[in-house]
This record gives structure tokens, C-alpha cells and sequence, in this order.
């Protein structure tokens, strides 16, 4: 079954790739799990690394056709709480790459009015990665486009076990009732809460997990899989996450 439901989400019809995008109905909000660099690189025997440094690019691909499309918001799964688990050389490589990929493209992300945020604990991130997440943060604060939210260091757990933490420090303090506590008021103790949940979840490379990210905001989010592996993610199979999700009757547990 699994692999029946995997077949079908990472290949379209033929027909499917002609089929014009509903301006309409754009996902206001899309969040990807970028995953599969590692075996990209393994199946071209190549370092792991160049993986990740492949699947730079190809944020830097979706990102432009994202604004192109009009999405509002476009979360990018970068660095998991758990990802510090992977050898040393790897995390230090990962904690580069920041640094690079803005360096490289932040004078383009300005001049398409992208506004660049990170999700995430920032605490443990090393200084210079830190350093050029917030640089451009701040250059591009003002900006009124496309919304790049970059999930860094970010663990959906650890979010909400501190959400409920200074949830119960603002009940000690009297500045909550518990009585008052409502869906929509914890939202706002999550990293997501200045961003509308996402409308439509994309997973690379064939896993179907959620992993730790953004698990209370993905309730009722459209799930999309495909077996493309993170580097060869391209603008058509982006497009084709959406196709499927115009296609898709969207009922919030109603009919």
C-alpha cells in the first residue's frame, strides 16, 4: 500500500504536467521537509556534503518560484534538533551553509522583496551561523513579499514542551487563567505564531514521517510525497505538489 500511494505521488500522468495552476488557489503557506542529499550524493558516489551543498541550490530554485506563484510563506526544514546526532564533520558542514547560501543570494532575496525568518532554538547554533541568519533577518525585515522561513535547529517537541513551560509561568504570575487557554491562544506561545499553519506539507525523497516538524500546525495540512530526492526537487515537481492540492477537497473534519 505504501509503496502504491509513493509510486503515484512522485510521478504525475503525462497529462498532469500540462495542466494550468488554479492563481486562485495557491497555498498561502508550504512547508518541506527537504530530505535525501545523503543518498544523492551516495548513489553518485560522491561525500554526503556535496549533497547538502547540491540541495542549496535548489532552495534557491524553489524559493524564486515560490514568489513566482505567490506564495506567501515557504518553510524550509533545515537543521532538526536531532540532526546533531549525525557526525561532526557534517554539522560543521551544515552550519556553513547558512552562511554561504546568503551570502550568495541575500542582494537577490532583497531585490524580490523577500522577507527572511528563522523558526528555531537559537541558543545552540554556532555564532557564525547565527550571526548571518540574523544579518539577514534584519536586512530584509521590511520587505513585504514572499515570506522565507528557515526551521533551524527546530524540533516541533521541544516547541511545545516550552510553549507549555511559559504557559505555566504566566498562569504562576497571574497573567493567565487556565480557563482562558484556548487552541488559539497557545498558538501564540509557538515560534509559528506571526504565520498562518501551512495550507500544504512537501516531503522529498520517499520517507512518509513527519519527523518532528511543525506537528500541531500541520493538523490539517495536505501531506505531498515524492521519491525526488532534495537536489533534483525542481520547479515542475513543485508545481505538481500544488496541481494535487487544487485537486484535493479541503474539510477540516466537516463535510
Amino acid at each position: 500500500m505504501f509503496q502504491r500511494l509513493k509510486t503515484k505521488f512522485a510521478k504525475a500522468p503525462e497529462d498532469a504536467s500540462q495542466e494550468v495552476l488554479d492563481a486562485d488557489n495557491i497555498p498561502q503557506h508550504i512547508a518541506i521537509i527537504m530530505d535525501g542529499n545523503g543518498r544523492w550524493a551516495k548513489n553518485r558516489g560522491l561525500p554526503r556534503i556535496a549533497g547538502h551543498h547540491s540541495g542549496m541550490k535548489t532552495v534557491k530554485r524553489i524559493t524564486m518560484e515560490a514568489d513566482r506563484l505567490g506564495v506567501k510563506f515557504l518553510t524550509l526544514y533545515a537543521f532538526s534538533t536531532e540532526n546533531w546526532k549525525r557526525p561532526k564533520a557534517e554539522v560543521e558542514f551544515l552550519m556553513k551553509l547558512p552562511q554561504e547560501f546568503l551570502s550568495i543570494e541575500l542582494s537577490e532575496l532583497i531585490e524580490k522583496n523577500v522577507q527572511v525568518r528563522m523558526m528555531g532554538h537559537k541558543e545552540d547554533l554556532p555564532p557564525h551561523t547565527l550571526a548571518a541568519v540574523e544579518e539577514a533577518i534584519r536586512q530584509t525585515a521590511g520587505n513585504t513579499g514572499l515570506v522565507l522561513n528557515f526551521a533551524l535547529n527546530y524540533g516541533s517537541r521541544k516547541e511545545m514542551m516550552e510553549a507549555v513551560r511559559r504557559i505555566g509561568q504566566d498562569v504562576r504570575e497571574g497573567k493567565l487563567s487556565p480557563d482562558d487557554l484556548n487552541e488559539s491562544h497557545f498558538e501564540q506561545y509557538l515560534l509559528s505564531s506571526d504565520m498562518p499553519d501551512p495550507d500544504l506539507l512537501i516531503r522529498t525523497s520517499g520517507e512518509l514521517r513527519l519527523s518532528n516538524f511543525m506537528l500541531w500546525q500541520l493538523a490539517y495540512s495536505e501531506l505531498w510525497f515524492t521519491n525526488v530526492y532534495w537536489p533534483e526537487f525542481s520547479e515542475a515537481h513543485f508545481n505538481e505538489a500544488i496541481r494535487e492540492y487544487q485537486r484535493r477537497a479541503r474539510r477540516y473534519g466537516g463535510l
